[in-house]
């Protein structure tokens, strides 16, 4: 019989605290994305200064858009948290690259009818014209009616979706992610007229 040596158990001291107590509770940053979300959305909805909506939709570029994804992006899809984090990254992307943007939308036209029409663009949908929409569409948070704003913004992802599809220089994996971005919008609308959107 072998003798066996009983080990007490190992305290963690003061230092096993010092990261946990130094670094930020995901919790409260949590709480903290979730509570300014409700702020823009609810807060801003139904002001009718124009500088309010201009405020809203240039956030993103004052505050950058990594900050933002910082705040926002790890947040469920069906929150306003969730919805404001795939607003602003579809306005990112069609800034940034309006070009291929539209290539894409344009793409998508004949394979996406209805969608066309509720994501209200501009005939020709040139670069300028998808720029300006997704623009009218981020205004709408103050301006307009929330799941206005989420079933366009669901719309033109949709047709988007629909064009990579279409090209061959698109990958499976791009249309995919358009296309969960574009459910994941309308879900969105559809909890807001319900009431359930938070």
């Amino acid at each position: 019989m072998s003798e066996r040596r009983h080990h007490r158990p190992m305290r963690p001291g003061d230092r096993f605290f010092d990261d946990l107590l130094g670094g930020t509770d995901p919790a409260l940053v949590s709480e903290a994305a979730d509570r300014a979300a409700t702020l823009l959305v609810r807060g801003a909805h139904g002001a009718d200064d124009g500088a309010v909506a201009e405020r809203l939709l240039h956030l993103a570029d004052t505050e950058g858009i990594e900050a933002i994804a910082e705040l926002w992006s790890g947040a469920a899809p069906e929150s306003l948290a969730g919805c404001l984090w795939r607003l602003y990254v579809l306005r990112s992307w069609v800034h940034a690259d309006p070009h291929a943007a539209a290539r894409e939308y344009d793409a998508g036209l004949p394979r996406a009818p209805l969608a066309r029409v509720v994501a209200g663009v501009a005939e020709p949908p040139g670069p300028d014209e998808l720029k300006a929409m997704i623009d009218q569409v981020l205004r709408g948070i103050a301006a307009g009616d929330f799941a206005d704003v989420l079933f366009r913004a669901a719309a033109f992802a949709r047709v988007v979706a629909a064009g990579r599809a279409g090209l061959s220089a698109s990958s499976d994996e791009q249309v995919r992610r358009m296309l969960a971005v574009s459910e994941q919008l309308e879900a969105a609308a559809h909890h807001e007229l319900a009431g359930r959107l938070s």
